[in-house]
């Protein structure tokens, strides 16, 4: 089986050490591309470089709510500079992280301001977006309707039936990871389970969200397939048909 997952902070300084080994480890298993979610402006010239050393990784370009408190004032132009940078080049594949955190400090409406920068950018480069919302998927959705993007992702959802068919009505993908493996999120689960495949990709957010099991550990892409098998449990289907569905899904979103 050939996966992808479309969500992996692959840059950590987690797969620093031998990132080139880690890619290694999750091929061995069947994920075959991932990508790499761009979170704060540092990274905009380093990922096209990291993405360059091996065959599979692509990325995407964004401010992450959580990094726009220390943000430079005229990181708009940076971001909108290093999109023209990355307009030729087929590893660039969305904007994102982006989205809103009811939980941040930071006001919603200096965030929402933000936000609608790069869903602009988004719309002008023709490029999907990776969302990032906690607590906030109403306001996400306002701004969606508002703005028309060609595509995009929730990034780790979490929630209920509804609010994930809002979001694909608009063209947004629901992402799963390892959330679906914990029998306590039984709302999320049980949303995944009714959605259309059409509407799914998988990702793990390593080495973050840590499947059950494994609370406490660095999350690893190689985990992936345990995500495909809890989802393929969930959704009572054959694994190997799901997997071809997912991935047609994510090259679908991807446009790859």
């Amino acid at each position: 089986m050939r996966i992808t997952d479309s969500h992996c902070h692959f840059d950590f300084s987690a797969f620093e050490a031998d990132r080139a080994q880690h890619w290694q480890r999750a091929q061995a298993v069947g994920v075959h591309r991932l990508v790499i979610p761009g979170i704060e402006a540092a990274q905009w010239p380093t990922l096209p470089r990291l993405c360059e050393a091996q065959t599979g990784l692509y990325y995407s370009l964004g401010l992450h709510p959580w990094w726009l408190a220390k943000a430079a004032a005229d990181w708009p132009s940076q971001l909108a500079a290093a999109l023209v940078l990355a307009n030729a080049d087929k590893r660039c594949v969305a904007v994102g992280e982006i989205g809103l955190d009811k939980n941040l400090s930071l006001a919603l409406d200096q965030q929402e301001a933000a936000f609608i920068v790069q869903l602009k950018l988004a719309i002008e480069y023709q490029l999907p977006v990776i969302l990032h919302s906690h607590g906030t998927h109403d306001r996400i959705l306002k701004w969606l309707r508002r703005y028309a993007v060609v595509g995009g992702v929730l990034h780790g959802f979490s929630g209920s039936l509804q609010q994930a068919e809002a979001f694909w009505a608009l063209g947004i993908h629901i992402g799963v990871g390892g959330t679906i493996t914990y029998p306590r999120a039984n709302k999320t689960r049980q949303a995944i389970a009714a959605l259309p495949v059409e509407a799914l990709v998988l990702e793990t957010d390593a080495p973050d969200m840590p499947l059950c099991g494994f609370q406490g550990q660095p999350n690893h892409p190689a985990q992936l397939p345990l995500v495909l098998t809890a989802l393929a449990v969930l959704r009572q289907v054959d694994e190997t048909s799901l997997a071809i569905q997912l991935d047609r899904n994510v090259e679908r979103l991807f446009g790859w």
